[in-house]
């Protein structure tokens, strides 16, 4: 059950990283909304590299931030937590390959591998708290400026990458869970490395009864010629 398990948080530990790697360039990060507008003409979409604004006719232009200290702090750092989280995640994704007990690489014992293996569920589940810092920070920044009366600038609600980082940042850690889980409960018994007891054959002999036993074992003894 174990192994199933292990395999399990495996994959859902690898669909995670994929999902994180998809959210990171993805340019829906934030969208402007039409909220309190009574005539729309463009539509502005930003994610953590670039801005990019488009019109009714569908013709869009886009244009890369300019300098990286120029950045809000917020935005610098979630750049750092979801290059940091695809890191881990790719570290992780290596050592769980390593080691699950239904690969065999390099003829390891089965405890290493369970090392190996909590390992990696560590630090898929770090990948995973990293990208949910970074999405949750940006989220929240988002919505504070939504809501403030006084805030002059545009006005952003939160876009699809958001969710998609949420819901990759969540299966990653329950993919790092799983691993860890399956390596915690101590692996299964390897029946080629289990130590064999040496084979003695029982060397004690039953007694014989004092009656019947001896009594033939006696009559034995002696010829037919001694009864005549």
């Amino acid at each position: 059950m174990s192994v199933a398990v292990e395999t399990f948080g495996f994959f859902m530990a690898a669909l995670g990283l994929l999902m994180l790697g998809v959210t990171l360039p993805n340019s829906y990060w934030r969208v402007s909304t039409v909220h309190g507008n009574v005539i729309t003409t463009n539509t502005i979409f930003e994610n953590l590299w670039y801005s990019c604004a488009t019109d009714s006719m569908g013709v869009y232009n886009c244009w890369e931030f300019p300098s990286m200290l120029a950045l809000s702090g917020y935005i610098q750092a979630c750049r750092a937590l979801m290059i940091t989280a695809i890191l881990l995640g790719f570290l992780g994704l290596f050592l769980s390959i390593v080691g699950l007990r239904c690969t065999n690489i390099g003829s390891m014992v089965l405890s290493r591998k369970a090392k190996l293996a909590a390992t990696a569920g560590a630090l898929h589940m770090l990948a995973g708290v990293c990208g949910m810092v970074a999405i949750s920070w940006y989220a929240f920044n988002i919505t504070r400026d939504f809501f403030d009366p006084l805030y002059a600038g545009t006005k952003y609600e939160l876009g699809p990458a958001l969710y998609l980082g949420w819901s990759a940042s969540l299966i990653s850690i329950l993919g790092g869970i799983c691993l860890c889980s399956a390596s915690c409960c101590g692996p299964d018994e390897d029946p080629a490395a289990s130590p064999r007891l040496p084979y003695k054959a029982s060397t004690s002999v039953a007694p014989l009864s004092a009656s019947g036993e001896e009594g033939d074992s006696s009559f034995g003894k002696y010829g037919k010629n001694a009864y005549v």
